[in-house]
């Protein structure tokens, strides 16, 4: 097989960064020196980023960012593609790395879950009596998730602490495993877990991405497909011949799990082939109207 060209990067650490202003203007001008295209966050209390660029271009980036006695350790999970995933490059300052506004301070070199391998977790899964708890939002779980996990009623990982609150109190006693795309919500979600009182909370270990990438595990249990913030929307996760399509066209309630934005109010939902054709990728009539209208 030919390789392919391009690569996507996706990576995180949590590493305390004294001036994060100052360091995102010198990491975006970095970046764009170098030509990588993608979205990267830096807080005082680390980095979180995805970009894409050539086999080059990211394999310097891998080893410019390691040269950095913060980031000497970081973990980069890498996927081979085909041209750029990303149209730009942005890099932004932000309070946290992923916003959840607990009340109180989470660090997660400090407080957070037990670490599984992809191993270990496949394993838990299949246990009696584990609650399983996806920590990604309803419409990414809508798309592809671990059998038997738990649907989060929430829009933003913001909404979380409330959720749980109202919806997992009665499992505080029980074996709790957590999943999300790169492992970065988990490590604040489990250390939340565990400030409200959860007992025995664990995490999966470099997230969706690194499991469906383990040559024993190969995937298994994860049905459908992981929601990925970049232009490929979703990537296959079980590579085996177990895996099933989750997700439902918007609109003719097939099975189905291609994502698309409806080009007038940008709401990203699922759609068959047909119902796109039909509909001309918009999610409602309403949308196709107001899109024509201001367009004639």
């Amino acid at each position: 097989m030919e390789q392919l060209q391009y690569r996507v990067l996706l990576y995180y650490k949590y590493v305390t960064i004294n001036d994060p202003e100052q360091f995102t203007q010198e990491h975006l001008r970095y970046c764009k020196n170098l030509g990588l295209k993608g979205r990267i966050l830096i807080a005082s209390e680390g980095i979180n980023g995805t970009v894409s660029g050539t086999i080059a271009q990211t394999e310097q980036y891998m080893a410019d960012l390691r040269a950095n006695p913060l980031f000497s350790d970081i973990v980069f999970k890498v996927d081979e593609v085909e041209t750029h995933t990303f149209k730009k490059m942005f890099v932004r300052h932000k309070e946290e790395l992923v916003t959840f506004r607990y009340e109180h301070e989470l660090d997660p070199n400090q407080i957070t879950g037990k670490h599984l391998s992809p191993k270990e977790f496949y394993e838990q899964l299949q246990q009696d009596d584990v609650i399983i708890l996806d920590g990604r939002t309803d419409y990414e779980y809508d798309i592809g998730h671990f059998r038997g996990a738990i649907r989060p009623d929430v829009e933003s990982f913001r909404e979380f602490p409330e959720w749980i609150r109202n919806n997992m109190t009665q499992f505080k006693d029980k074996k709790v495993l957590t999943y999300c795309t790169g492992g970065i919500r988990c490590e604040k979600l489990t250390g939340f877990l565990i400030h409200e009182g959860f007992t025995d909370v664990n995490q999966l270990d470099g997230g969706i991405v690194t499991y469906g990438k383990d040559s024993e595990v190969q995937g298994r249990l994860f049905d459908g497909k992981c929601y990925v913030f970049d232009e490929r929307i979703s990537v296959p996760i079980n590579r085996t011949d177990e895996d099933i399509v989750v997700g439902t066209c918007f609109h003719c309630h097939e099975s189905n799990d291609q994502y698309i934005n409806c080009p007038e109010c940008n709401l990203q939902y699922i759609s068959c082939e047909s119902c796109y054709e039909e509909h001309q990728g918009f999610c409602s009539d309403e949308c196709r109207h107001k899109f024509q209208t201001r367009a004639s």
